[in-house]
This record gives structure tokens, sequence and C-alpha cells, in this order.
């Protein structure tokens, strides 16, 4: 298999001269992210420079006023619609519990978010002992090595936790993974040519077979091996997430990481060198803390567990590769205490954020009851603002719970990567969106799955393997199947558009940046319709809705609404990223 490189990632905000630095900019609203060094001169010449800031332009001017106008009117509508008084509210107002806000009551109908939500104070509780016991570990564990030392801790740490999660489900991952290391094994020298080449095929097939299998029969039962096992099998012995196998997609993917960043390694001309000490290696980038491997006696049974098992990430990610996962824990990275206190601080704001949306707009609950007349008699306005702020609470709904197990590593001193960097509101590009949504994920599929089958020398053959090998992860359903062939079909165009007029030749023209905020607005109608598809209202809500606000005169008119709405918002789009330029900044989404 092709092995693949790390993609460049944005130059770091330390290049800046140092009263820049110190200024706030609008850009600051995007989480930053470690760097690289700056890109090459001949890399960044095939760029047009920044263009002059618009920020105060008559143009800009308009656009704001714009803005003062509809974002106000896209929260009054959802607020409208969640109110006692409204002629719907006694379809949904049973999914509604008691708040803590002002007395109003809070949308619990998100299964997945009110299940963080309930555990929020007993999952912080145990970040507070895992920092406890690991201030006070060195005490207690006599080590040869700082390596050994932090993986005997996080074992220790992770065997009785996820035996309480698991319960007698703990010992059938336990055998997954001793199967997968097994498979791992066959692309050491030794092994015949063939057999090493296999080797990751093998992998995968395993780990997908294991995917499906876990779906078929519900994760299996020890009763089905032997009637004397069926106690195995009584609730009380299942754990707290007796469900282990949701849990699974995402170990899955850690086991192919380190089949495929140790094939690579057996693979490698000439052998990796063994890692120099802590004091003696010059501090790593992402970049190479991914793309480098490491000497056959870091790829062992016990090392691999600690990382298929490290508990900060256990239950949700972000995702970290082997290689890297590794490379930190030999040599740590530099996480400054201001950098770990202002990630807690954006963290605390999304989830005051989220609190306030639904406390305050119930449409979740909405969406949840619409074949109960929830949404019935609803105008165009009103059915795009449900779809919209569902949009939204799918976004924090995510980003809340990745950002906290995100900030329990960095407490760690494990940096994995951000896996939402932007806004959801924040992307009018196909392909830029599918890069920082869920964007440890994308390193992973990128690296692992997109680059080996082809990438972009068969790009529209593995946009469709990968958004399917995506949507079928997820979940084994229909509806999102559906939803990973609508993204594959919506991403072409803008891959078309790329080719035949390209930002490196027309970027300068005046109005190449209208016409791309033309593009963009439709991306964006695409988008949001394949995820409302996809994470919300499936097909058939999706195609009500669609048919309420073209299926009449009314709702053609208010089309060309949004259109000229979605236009404005783009420009505004781009103008950050141009920013962002200007500030040396220069990212792929």
């Amino acid at each position: 298999m092709q092995r693949p490189t790390s993609p460049p990632s944005p130059t770091p905000r330390s290049v800046l001269k140092s009263d820049e630095a110190s200024h706030w900019f609008i850009t600051d609203l995007t989480v930053e992210l470690p760097q690289p060094p700056p890109p090459s001169a001949s890399a960044s010449s095939r760029l047009p420079p920044p263009t002059r800031s618009r920020w105060r332009t008559k143009e800009f001017c308009v656009y704001y006023a714009v803005f003062l106008v509809v974002v106000p009117c896209m929260v009054s509508v959802a607020v409208q619609l969640s109110k006692e008084s409204h002629p719907n509210y006694s379809h949904f107002s049973h999914r509604l519990k008691k708040g803590w806000i002002f007395g109003w009551s809070v949308d619990t109908s998100d299964h997945q978010w009110n299940v963080f939500r309930t555990n929020l104070p007993l999952l912080s509780l145990l970040v507070l002992l895992w920092a406890t016991l690991q201030h006070f570990s060195p005490r207690f564990l006599s080590t040869p090595t700082a390596l050994d030392s932090r993986a005997t801790f996080i074992l220790s740490f992770a065997i009785p936790l996820l035996t309480l999660l698991h319960g007698t489900s703990f010992p059938k991952m336990i055998g997954i993974l001793w199967i997968n290391f097994q498979i791992s094994k066959l692309s050491k020298e030794g092994r015949s040519p063939m057999v090493r080449k296999a080797a990751p095929f093998l992998g995968w097939a395993f780990n997908l077979a294991v995917l499906f299998a876990n779906e078929v029969w519900d994760g299996y039962r020890w009763g089905s091996i032997s009637q004397s096992l069926a106690v195995l099998d009584t609730e009380w012995m299942k754990g707290i997430l007796p469900r282990w196998h949701i849990n699974w997609n995402i170990t899955m993917l850690r086991l192919i990481s380190y089949n495929m960043d140790h094939h690579w390694s057996c693979t490698s001309s000439p052998a990796p060198a063994p890692l120099p000490s802590e004091k003696l290696l010059a501090p790593p980038t992402d970049r190479t803390r991914v793309s480098t491997s490491h000497p056959s006696s870091l790829y062992t049974f016990r090392l691999y567990l600690t990382y298929a098992l490290y508990p900060p990430l256990y239950l949700a990610g972000p995702l970290l590769t082997y290689n890297s996962f590794i490379s930190q824990l030999v040599v740590p990275p530099t996480i400054p205490r201001r950098t770990v206190v202002g990630y807690a601080m954006r963290w605390v704001t999304c989830l005051l954020t989220m609190e306030l949306v639904l406390h305050s707009m119930y449409v979740v609950a909405i969406k949840d009851e619409s074949r109960r007349g929830a949404w019935m008699g609803d105008t165009p306005f009103q059915l795009s603002m449900i779809g919209f702020w569902n949009l939204i609470v799918v976004w924090l709904k995510l980003l809340i719970p990745w950002r906290f197990f995100r900030l329990w590593s960095l407490v760690d001193g494990i940096d994995p990567p951000e896996n939402m960097v932007r806004c959801m509101a924040n992307n009018y590009s196909t392909s830029g969106f599918w890069r920082s949504w869920h964007r440890s994920y994308n390193l992973w599929i990128v690296r692992y799955l997109y680059v080996p089958i082809g990438g972009k020398t068969h790009a529209a053959w593995a946009t469709l393997v990968v958004f399917t090998f995506v949507a079928l992860w997820h979940d084994l359903s229909l509806k999102l199947l559906t939803w990973g062939w609508v993204i594959s079909l919506f991403v072409l165009p803008e891959m078309a558009a790329r080719k035949f007029v390209p930002y490196e030749k027309y970027g300068k023209e005046w109005w190449y940046r209208h016409l791309a905020a033309f593009g963009g607005v439709l991306n964006v109608l695409m988008m949001m319709s394949a995820n409302l598809i996809g994470f919300a209202i499936g097909t058939e809500g999706m195609s009500y809705m669609w048919g309420q606000m073209i299926g009449s005169w009314e709702g053609i008119k208010f089309m060309f609404v949004v259109f000229g709405c979605l236009f404005v918002a783009v420009q505004i789009m781009f103008e950050y990223r141009e920013e962002e330029r200007r500030r040396g900044i220069v990212r792929k989404f």
C-alpha cells in the first residue's frame, strides 16, 4: 500500500510580528492549532498574495447591515416556534423537561447529548481522579524508563475502568485486540514477501468483519458459546455501558492505525533508528510525529494495548495515530498552561451556548415529532430554521464531548488533533468542510484509506469509497449510506470548478470572488441537505422540507432571499480566510 505523508498545516502565529500577535483579530475565534514551519517560497508562490482588507469597505458595510437584520430573525423564529403559545407546542411538549435557566424547559430529545450531559459530573470526577493518581504515580511506580512508567500507569487505570464500563464484555475486547495484534505480526521480517504484502489487507478485512459482526450479533453473547457461560450475560454483569460494540467503532480505527504504522515500519528502508533520549531529540512537529516510524521495540503488545485503551481518548476520541501517540509518550510535547486554560474556557463557552440553545429553541423535539404534526403549517422560513438549528445542535453535541476528552488529554500531556476547527456556519467548501469537521477522523481517512487507494490520482473513485466507508462506519443503515453517496455526488461539482477555474490562475480577477461565492451558496445548500438527511430528519423529512420551500410561489420567493443572504455570508467567509492569510495562516478549509 502507498505510504502517505501528513498534510501541511497552517503557519504558526509565532511567525507574526510581535505587535501583530499581541492584538486580537476576528480570526482568533477559530481554535489555534499546533503548526509546522512555514511553507517554502515555491509552495506559497502558486497562490496570489492576500488581498487588501475589505472589512471597512462600503461593500462590507452593506453585508454587516444584512447580518444585523437576518441573524436576529433566525434566532427569533426558532424561539417563537418553541413557545407554549405556538399552535404546535402540544405535539412536542412531552419531550421537554424542567431546565435550570430562568425556569425555562429544556429539550432533552437528543439521546446522545442527554447521556453526555447527565454523566458530565461523573466524567469530571474521573478526570480529577486521573490527574491526582498521575501526579502521585512516580512514588509508587518503579520502572526503568519514563515510557514504561507511563504505559504502566495508563494500563493500571484503563483495565479496571473498562472492566467497570463493559463488565463481562471486556474479555471479548481483549480477544479481538489479541487477534488483530497477531495479524499485524505478519508484516515482520522473516515472513514471505507475499504474506508481508497481504498483512495490511488482512488487517482491514478482519476489522471490517468485526465491525459488521458486532452489529449483526449485537456484541455477541457468552451463552451462544455454552449455556454454562450464560450467567455472564446477565444485566448486572454487563457493566455501565453494556453495548461495548457501539464504542468499538472508534477503537477499530486505532487497531487499523497500529497495523498500518507497524507495516510501514517493517517495510521501510532503511529500518527506523531507535529514538534518542528526550534531551538529545529536537522537538518534533505534529507532521513528523505522524509520519516517522519507530523501531520494532516500540511495536509491542503492551504499548499496543496502552494506545488502544488510553482512557482520555477511548470513548470518543479525537483520534491519534499510533506513531504520534508513542512519540508523545517518549518525547512529551510542550503544552503551555495558557493554552490549556484558554481551551478550557472555550469549552465552557460552548457548553453554556448549547444549554442556552436547548433551553430556548426546542427544534430537536419539533424535528423528532414531525410526523405528529410538530411542524405542520410552518412557513418555508420556519422550516428552514428548524433544519438550520438542528444542524447547530448536531455540531455542538459533537464538539463539546470531543473537546472535553481532548482537554483531558491535554491535561495529561498528550496533544491529539482538534476535531472541530471551524464553526459549522463558517463553511462554504464541501471538501473544506470535511477537512475541518471531525478533523482527526479526516486525517485518519487520508492517511490510511484515501491515499493508499489512489488519492488525487483517482479522486472521484477514492471519494466514493471513502464516504461509503464513513457512512457504514457510523451506522449500518440505508439513511447514512444514502448520506455517504449524496456527499460523494456533491463533492464532484466543486472538484470540477477547482480544476477548470482555479484560484491560482484567476484569483486576482475582480469577478472570481463573486463567481466563487455563487458556487459557495450552492455548496452550503447541498451540504445542509446532505447532513439533514444523514443526521437529523432523513430522506422523508428532507423531501417534505424542500417540497414546502420550492413547491409554492411563497417558497420560491423565500429561496431567492435565502440565496442572497447566503451570498453575503459566503463573502464574509472569504474575507475571514483572507484575514488568516494576511496573518500568515493558510488552511485548506
